[in-house]
């Protein structure tokens, strides 16, 4: 006598579940282990050391000026990879992915070999008095570098699956270019464009190598959240373990914004 299907399938699904619990306890129990090991009254206490807020407010201010830098400067260029067929787009094309998967030892020493002093800028940036290398200006640099890809790719993304009817019909009606962009194209793209400016702005956040690198650890200067996190690991446990756990969640926070960028975008569509 056949199986029925429905205990069939019961019995299939019970196999795949048991199947995937390692994978699934491997990458929990981490983040639960450092959830059970920080104790809620020594965040407080944490939060009131004078590294750890100046490391807070640090990621805060950097990351927010890479991410609007990423947004000014990034935006022109998915809107010419979405739009535009021209000779060595495919070489940009993975130019721009290249620092996604570039070691971020190898991003800060590149970056250090640009801007530094011995860099290939090193002396036109010498004659006008700037100095780059171990600032914060150091720090939003490495942030850019490691992050804009992240937005750059998920803006080209939102801005080829515009339907150009929209355009046209816009275009049709007397609309410049550029107000054809401001009222259809962006708001047409905005969840891609919004998912991209988090994920990028979360990229940013935790940067550690390239930071470490081409901006130093110095506290109250270029020491950033994780930078904090390497110090605090070696002098106070509680305080690299308070760190982690508010990147943590930080991290959690924006993936559920991104997937709910994502979910109201597919309904749309």
């Amino acid at each position: 006598m056949a199986e029925p299907q429905a205990s069939k399938n019961t019995r299939e699904s019970r196999l795949l579940v048991a199947a995937s619990l390692p994978m699934l306890l491997f990458l929990f129990l981490p983040c639960l282990a450092l959830i059970v090991r920080v104790a809620p009254s020594s965040i407080l206490g944490n939060l009131a050391n004078t590294q750890v807020g100046e490391a807070i407010l640090l990621s805060g201010t950097t990351t927010s000026i890479s991410l609007l830098l990423t947004i000014v400067a990034g935006t022109p260029v998915a809107y010419l990879l979405a739009r535009r067929r021209f000779p060595g787009r495919a070489i940009l094309d993975t130019l721009i992915d290249l620092p996604i998967v570039l070691p971020p030892s190898v991003a800060g020493i590149a970056l250090l070999m640009a801007f530094g002093r011995r860099g290939l800028l090193g002396d036109v940036l010498g004659s006008l008095g700037i100095s780059i290398p171990f600032t914060q200006a150091a720090v939003i640099l490495a942030q850019l570098f490691v992050s804009s890809p992240l937005y750059i790719k998920a803006a080209q993304a939102g801005f080829a699956s515009v339907d150009r009817e929209y355009e046209q019909a816009a275009a049709i009606d007397g609309a410049s270019r550029w107000k054809i962009f401001r009222v259809v194209t962006v708001p047409l793209s905005l969840y891609a464009l919004a998912g991209g400016a988090v994920m990028a702005w979360a990229r940013a956040l935790g940067e550690f190598g390239a930071t470490i690198i081409f901006a130093g650890n110095f506290p109250g200067r270029t020491q950033t959240m994780p930078l904090a996190i390497y110090i605090g690991f070696e002098i106070d446990l509680n305080i690299a373990l308070t760190l982690a756990l508010i990147l943590l969640v930080v991290s959690f926070i924006v993936l559920a914004v991104v997937k709910g960028f994502l979910r109201r975008r597919l309904v749309i569509v």
